[in-house]
Formats: structure tokens, sequence, C-alpha cells
């Protein structure tokens, strides 16, 4: 069985600040790198460090900047299917300060203008028992169309509608919604996460995770409810802290652990990438968190 991640892929240029800079004002940056980023390839990568299959679906450029991409994937995923358009490939520009928050901007031609469902390759790789994973990259009724197809052919459906909650899109077609704080308040209109978590489960959705920061997280199973507890880490780099995050659940998952002990178990893995410095670099590698699951014993599901 197969987690389809369905999302973006762009190169990264990430500027280490002491500071973010003020409207019209120039900072120096103390170092400065280029690598691989995008939401759907951070999932993806983290997804594939827990040992599940991973196919990632993205769309690229026909540029030396797609080619490096694909080199990069390729050496995190056995399985890629890079759409090559006649575009620039996307790229976001990082800015992490001293105490590790970061600004992100991102141009996104390719995301913007891929659709998978219309190049007819997707739905012929479903295969019942699978998992389909997106983000909130492309455009909302891509996002809803292959949602609703994929869970009508059996997969087991999860958002992350990161970076933008999908406003009026149809959320019925969702195994697992995962949002953090605002994004749960902006879809729902509610404050308190465990009043936004219940609006949406009333959506139909089966499960729910709202993370919380520092607070941890806060998980609606069926009609069961559990605080996940924020696990205390020397914040270094919060870049990609939420994909690492939804990447492990979902690996997790589709490897068969609980909804509960994989919510600790990614809780653990984002905080243990926000005490390193990078994106993917800093992300849990497979031993890394087969070292973390035994900590998390039936007495924390």
């Amino acid at each position: 069985m197969t987690i389809h991640v369905v999302g973006n892929v762009c190169i990264d240029n990430s500027f280490h600040l002491e500071r973010l800079p003020q409207p019209g004002e120039t900072v120096n940056a103390e170092t400065a790198s280029e690598g691989l980023g995008g939401k759907g390839a951070n999932q993806a990568v983290a997804a594939a460090r827990t040992g599940a299959a991973v196919t990632l679906w993205a769309a690229v450029g026909r540029d030396a900047a797609a080619d490096r991409m694909q080199d990069l994937l390729s050496a995190e995923l056995d399985d890629l299917r890079l759409s090559r358009l006649d575009l620039p490939s996307d790229r976001s520009v990082v800015l992490v300060d001293g105490l590790g928050e970061n600004v992100i901007v991102t141009a996104a031609a390719c995301a913007n203008a891929f659709d998978p469902l219309r190049e007819g390759a997707l739905p012929s790789a479903f295969r019942r028992g699978d998992m389909l994973l997106m983000q909130g990259n492309l455009p909302s009724r891509t996002t809803a169309d292959c949602l609703r197809q994929a869970r009508a052919a059996g997969l087991f459906t999860v958002l992350n509608p990161s970076p933008l909650p999908l406003a009026g899109m149809e959320l019925g077609s969702l195994s697992l919604l995962i949002a953090n704080r605002p994004e749960a308040q902006m879809l729902t209109g509610e404050a308190d996460p465990q009043a936004a978590a219940r609006r949406l489960r009333a959506l139909s959705i089966d499960h729910i995770v709202i993370t919380l920061g520092g607070d941890g997280a806060f998980l609606l199973d069926g009609d069961a409810s559990l605080t996940i507890p924020a696990h205390p880490t020397d914040v270094v780099d919060t870049s990609g802290a939420g994909d690492c995050y939804t990447g492990t659940l979902a690996g997790l998952i589709h490897r068969g652990v609980p909804l509960a002990r994989a919510a600790g178990v990614a809780s653990a893995a984002a905080a243990l990438s926000v005490s390193r410095p990078g994106t993917l670099a800093a992300f849990p590698t497979l031993a890394d968190l087969d070292a973390l699951i035994p900590s998390f014993t039936t007495d924390n599901t």
C-alpha cells in the first residue's frame, strides 16, 4: 500500500538573521543556504522516513532547478511523479530570526497550474487501502476533486490545509484533517480548538488533529478526545515543523500505528526537528523515529 502525496515542490533560499527586517529595511544575513522545499515534498519525505511507501506527485519546470530537485528527491523517495511544465520551477525565500521564527514568500506558478486528475495518471494509481495526503498549495478545486475521487476509490484521505485554509471547499470527503489553531479558527469561526474540532467533526470528517504549538495538540477521534502534550525543546529553527508533524503522523498511521500514539510520536518528531537548523536536514530519520516509538506506551494513547 502507498501514500500518495499530491502537492508542491520548490527550491528554498533560506537566510538566517538576528532579527527580521522592518518594512523598507535591509538586514544582512548571518548565513544563507539553498535546498529542497515545498510542503508536498517536505511531507512526502517525512512520511517516507517512517518507513512507509510514498509516491510524490508534483509539478516542476523545464529548468536546472527542476533537475536539481529531482536529484535531491530521488535520494529520499523511490517513486517520483514529477510533471514538467513550461513554467519556471517554484521557489521560496525563507527568513529565520534568532529565535527560530520564520516568514516565507513563495513563487508558485507550477503549483497553481498543476492538475494531476486532468493528466490522468493519478486516479489509475489509486488502490483501495492507499492513502492520499494533500496540503493547501494547489488550487482548491483541484484539491477537492482529488480528495473526493480518492475517498470514492477507498483511500484514507488526509488534508493539511496549510498554507491557506481552502475557503468554500467541501471537507466531508476527509478521513483526517490536520490543522493548526489559526487554520482551525478560519475554517470554523471558533477560537477554542476543542469547539473548532467538534464543528469540523460535524462535517463528517472522521478524525481531527489541531496542533497547538507549545501547548501540544488536540485530537478528536470519532467521539473520543485527547490532548497530546508538547515536547520541551530548545528552538533553533521552526521551518517545516508542521510538515514534519503531518508527514510523520501520516506515515505512522499508514504503518498501522494507532492515531493517538502516532500523534504523540509526531509531536516528538516535530520537537526534534525544531532543535536543529534547516528543514529536511532537520527531520528525524527512520532510526530517530524507531527510538522515539517505544517511549509511547499504551498509557500514552
